[in-house]
């Protein structure tokens, strides 16, 4: 990146918030070495605090301007953190409390997006002390996916393809969460809409070398192959840009993110989860997108920076 014109001073001291204790930590750690290097490169102060405890110490003593989130899953994404930097006045990258609480929340974002005409599929909640078999078959047919209701990076997620399969994949999602969400399966490709601001960034399309796009595939196989450009043609790729923005935009979400969804072999989209804090690591999603729109890494971290100064938390 070409750092002329750059004023490292705007920015303040910039807190880099990585880790915290939710089963994502080391996802976040790994991509907190690669943001906290781009912030070097450009010779923006900043201070890497793994958790909040250390954080809210620094920002009581005054030495903290504003700070870029990093902290995936339970308590940095899903609105508890920025909650707590709006209380204290201090400016935070990405998404409100009410964006990010509704987007961690995978049966509350279904059921916005139902009412707003957003494709999705429908979906039983379930629990590990309750047998729902019978309810989940007669309402689909196999294959079913099994999730947690609030968990990202693939985590406690099962494809079930026989019936003796569904308790063992209940239990296992319900060991990230009290509650277990499952729908059925929609076969069809995997899209990623990358947004930053306003901008929806190029399409990425995803194949898995497992069954399907699980933390192995997403964070340490090399198999997993990424098409960007996506393959689909510059009209329908507009469109599925117009419409996942919008399906971000219904759920509050800003500043930046990664919307998921399935394209059924129709070509019909299925909406999945938004992401309002996506992995920065050497294998995400939102960098090469954001290659393959001319925004080298630099020039990504800054841009995400820059939502500290446009979002809720000013």
């Amino acid at each position: 990146m070409n750092h002329s014109g750059l004023h490292p001073e705007k920015y303040g001291c910039v807190a880099l918030v990585v880790g915290g204790d939710s089963p994502e930590r080391a996802v976040s750690l790994a991509g907190g070495k690669s943001v906290a290097a781009a912030l070097a490169r450009m010779n923006i102060d900043y201070v890497v605090f793994d958790g909040v405890r250390p954080l809210f110490e620094a920002i009581e003593k005054g030495t903290i301007e504003r700070v870029f989130n990093l902290m995936h899953g339970t308590g940095g994404e899903d609105g508890r953190l920025t909650g707590a930097l709006d209380l204290l006045k201090t400016p935070v990258t990405g998404s409100s409390v009410l964006g990010s609480a509704l987007t961690m929340d995978k049966v509350r974002s279904k059921q916005i997006w139902k009412s707003a005409g957003i494709p999705t599929t429908d979906f039983i909640l379930s629990t590990a002390d309750r047998d729902d078999s019978d309810k989940i078959f007669k309402a689909f047919d196999l294959p079913l996916f099994v999730k947690p209701v609030d968990q990202g990076s693939s985590l406690g997620i099962s494809k079930v393809t026989a019936k003796e399969q569904l308790p063992e994949a209940i239990a296992l999602a319900a060991s990230f969460s009290s509650m277990v969400i499952v729908e059925p399966g929609i076969a069809g490709r995997e899209y990623f809409a990358g947004i930053i601001d306003s901008e929806c960034l190029p399409l990425i399309a995803v194949e898995p070398d497992s069954e399907f796009y699980d933390y192995k595939a997403k964070y340490e196989s090399n198999q997993t192959r990424y098409f960007c450009p996506c393959g689909l043609s510059a009209e329908i790729e507009k469109q599925l840009q117009q419409l996942a923005k919008r399906a971000f935009d219904e759920l509050d979400a800003s500043g930046w993110g990664r919307v998921d969804f399935i394209l059924d072999e129709s070509g019909k989209p299925w909406f999945l989860e938004v992401n309002t804090i996506p992995g920065m690591t050497d294998h995400s999603l939102i960098p090469q997108a954001a290659a393959q729109a001319g925004m080298d890494f630099d020039q990504l971290v800054l841009r995400i920076l820059d939502t500290s100064f446009s979002g809720a938390s000013l």
